[in-house]
């Protein structure tokens, strides 16, 4: 029998004081404290880094300034100033550049090199190969352009004097492109090799690009050059014929630069220098073998073929020694390099910044950066002053050149600093995330798994004991339910084994709470059993004069008391059947013939079957079934019908027996209720009769015997049907 639930009114839970949950606060500030040291150890290192990055910072920035100028005080940084836009040069050739002094010594080899190399003139290219394209720094030294460089070659073929045919020597061939014009010279060597395979010789210049020279030509006499071929045997060749380091030196001359040297009436005039249109010249620079010849036979005379080009200033690859562009590559991030020539009126001539950070930081990280506080003077302010507000730093230096005096203006942003800064600092900050990461996540599995469960399992456990003082309090420990706290931990397995021990002891004191109604309702079932008989022996012995009227009438009163209005589910669910065969026609025979005992006239049976008709049951408990079926038909049925019993044939291996009355039908709803207990359309009467227990019985007992109870409704009436399994005949 399942028991059903204790209504008990709800618990009042009482209000607990902070001394409750003191160990609760102490972990929550513990947790809390641990965070606050995360952020603050991170926040030291920061301020530390920032500190000391600003400290190196304040001591580099002047430092690299001095560097710079000490770069641009050196020939070769003049050299990059009075040529801001110096460049590589095109297909066209290079652009001649303006030295830092007046002339290049040409006729000496080693003063040459070392004035090119002092001053870092000239392009550079992957072979080794050079050149410098200049004009000195003073028009008076005579307009020349000077054309300075070297290369690696074999052994040189010289010019014999007088020879007009070039096509079988090495030459030098310059062109020259100024003002919309272009001149070319041709420069034949004229020299011998030594015993020792070196050689050195004169460039003598023509004008004409060769190979082939008139009949009457003669050298420009402002046209000189040299050419060395010196030095040890270059890598990989050996033997007097070996590739050899060989330098040139070539003096150019202008006639436009000569001629801005004197006005119109040939006195020496104040020429603008260096010419403003320097850097829109260009010089190309070949140095050509000898040509290749071919002859298809000995008859057949030999014609002039390419001649291949050992050098040639307009092939791509090269790259300056030094320009304003590299001394801004050491420029650091957010700084900012202007260059000012001095004078009556002064001019930017070059800008260069240093280079952006290639990674961005995160916004809010920058943001934290710039807030931190730097201590002492390592800004060049005071220290009083916030470094949040200061973000430009600036130095100023000039340099002397013989062409004029130069500003260098250096600006630093720290904004760049500060966001460098948070670059570095990112690892960090992601370990500062993962650690308060990792302090919540154990804060919320205390909380979550512990804390918050035992104070649930407090509060509970108070409410309790506050609601002893309730008249029903040895029922109140019911109502403490944790098993939603169960689990594997600690707490879980304490909840687990607490609320199966609440559990026990709620099903405990529902079952005390219905032992007495138990037994109230099993003298119920006893005194409604018993009433059926009694009734058919008040009827047997109702005469006045038969002594055993008195007796059984006492009897019936004796149950009357003890019969309450409770149902006897309980009681007859527990009763014990003990069926065997029964012969089912002569069963429904012998009650058809007694049902007038029982104060139930007109039934009729019948069967179409063959006898006997042997089922399993319990005679005692199918005659209970079938008179409650009787009494319930005879109740509904008009007055002067008959109520029928029948025997028909059912599903193979049962005996369906049916019961039909005339009158009401049944509501379809109520079909399958009226079988439950305490279901009835009739009030209870005051002797216990008709409370909805007679169709319960028919149908508990019918169960235990294997069978089953239904009803229909028919056109005139109703039917209820019971099925018994046959028995072995």
């Amino acid at each position: 029998m399942k028991l059903g639930p204790v209504e008990l009114p709800a618990l009042v839970v009482p209000r607990l004081g902070l001394a409750a949950f003191r160990r609760r606060a102490v972990v929550h500030l513990a947790f809390l404290l641990l965070a606050l040291a995360t952020v603050g150890l991170v926040l030291t290192v920061l301020i530390d880094q920032k500190q000391r990055a600003y400290q190196r910072y304040a001591q580099g920035f002047r430092q690299s300034l001095a560097e710079i100028v000490l770069q641009l005080r050196h020939p070769s940084g003049q050299l990059a100033l009075l040529n801001p836009t110096m460049g590589a040069g095109d297909r066209d050739g290079q652009a001649p550049v303006l030295l830092p002094f007046s002339a290049i010594d040409f006729d000496d080899q080693n003063k040459a090199q070392r004035a090119v190399e002092m001053a870092g003139c000239g392009l550079r290219w992957p072979d080794g190969a050079s050149l410098c394209a200049a004009v000195g720094a003073n028009a008076y030294a005579g307009g020349f352009l000077y054309l300075v460089g070297s290369l690696e070659s074999g052994p040189l073929a010289g010019r014999e004097h007088g020879a007009l045919d070039l096509s079988g020597v090495h030459r030098a061939r310059v062109t020259l492109k100024l003002r919309g014009g272009t001149q070319t010279w041709i420069a034949p060597f004229e020299g011998a090799a030594s015993a020792d395979g070196t050689q050195r010789g004169r460039l003598t210049g023509f004008l004409g690009a060769g190979p082939q020279l008139p009949g009457k030509a003669r050298p420009v006499r402002e046209f000189r050059g040299w050419l060395w071929r010196e030095g040890p045997c270059a890598e990989g060749s050996s033997g007097p014929d070996c590739a050899r380091r060989t330098f040139y030196s070539i003096r150019l001359p202008v006639e436009a630069f000569q001629d801005a040297l004197f006005d119109d009436a040939g006195r020496r005039a104040r020429p603008v220098w260096p010419p403003a249109d320097l850097d829109q010249m260009r010089v190309r620079v070949e140095l050509l073998a000898p040509e290749e010849t071919s002859a298809e036979a000995t008859e057949t005379p030999v014609a002039p073929a390419t001649s291949p080009a050992l050098f040639d200033s307009a092939r791509p690859g090269a790259s300056l020694a030094l320009s304003l562009d590299r001394i801004g590559a050491s420029l650091q991030p957010g700084e900012t390099l202007r260059i000012e020539r001095l004078g009556k009126q002064s001019t930017t001539i070059a800008e260069r910044r240093g280079p952006e950070l290639s990674e961005r930081a995160l916004p809010w990280l920058i943001h934290v950066m710039r807030l931190l506080p730097v201590q002492g003077e390592i800004l060049g302010v005071g220290a009083d002053t916030d470094a949040a507000e200061i973000r430009w730093l600036t130095a100023s230096d000039e340099v002397a050149t013989p062409s004029g005096r130069y500003r260098l203006d250096l600006r630093g942003d720290l904004r760049s600093l500060d966001r460098q800064l948070a670059l570095e600092a990112r690892p960090l900050a992601w370990l500062a995330a993962a650690m308060l990461a990792a302090v919540a996540l154990a804060w919320l599995m205390v909380e979550l798994g512990l804390i918050r469960g035992i104070a649930v399992l407090t509060k509970r456990a108070a409410a309790v004991s506050y609601n002893m003082q309730d008249a029903r309090a040895e029922q109140r420990i019911g109502e403490l339910d944790v098993a939603d706290l169960r689990g594997r931990d600690e707490l879980g397995i304490l909840a687990g084994s607490l609320a199966d021990a609440l559990t026990r002891v709620k099903d405990g004191l529902r079952r005390e709470q219905l032992r007495a109604e138990r037994e109230r309702e099993m003298w119920h079932a006893v005194g409604h059993e018993i009433m059926s008989p009694l009734q058919s022996l008040m009827v047997l012995h109702g005469a006045g004069d038969d002594p055993s009227h008195r007796y059984v009438q006492r009897m019936q009163q004796a149950v009357k008391v003890l019969y309450g209005s409770a149902p006897p589910s309980e009681a007859l669910a527990s009763a014990d059947l003990h069926t065997e065969a029964l012969d089912l026609a002569a069963f429904c025979r012998e009650v058809a013939a007694n049902a007038h005992y029982a104060g139930i006239d007109d039934v009729l049976f019948e069967t179409t079957l063959p006898e006997p008709q042997p089922v399993y049951a319990e005679a005692y408990a199918l005659e209970d079934a079938v008179t409650h079926v009787l009494r319930n038909a005879d109740r509904y049925r008009p007055g002067g019908t008959p109520i029928a019993i029948t025997l028909e044939a059912g599903e193979p291996g049962f005996v369906l027996l049916r019961i039909r009355n005339q009158g009401p039908h049944i509501d379809a709803a109520m079909l399958e209720q009226i079988f439950e207990y305490g279901v009835s359309d009739t009030a209870p009467q005051v002797n216990g009769e008709r409370r909805g227990q007679g169709l319960f019985v028919a149908k508990t007992y019918l169960a235990k015997m294997d069978g089953s109870i239904r009803a229909f409704n028919v056109p005139d009436g109703v039917v209820f049907e019971m099925s018994l399994r046959r028995a072995a005949a």
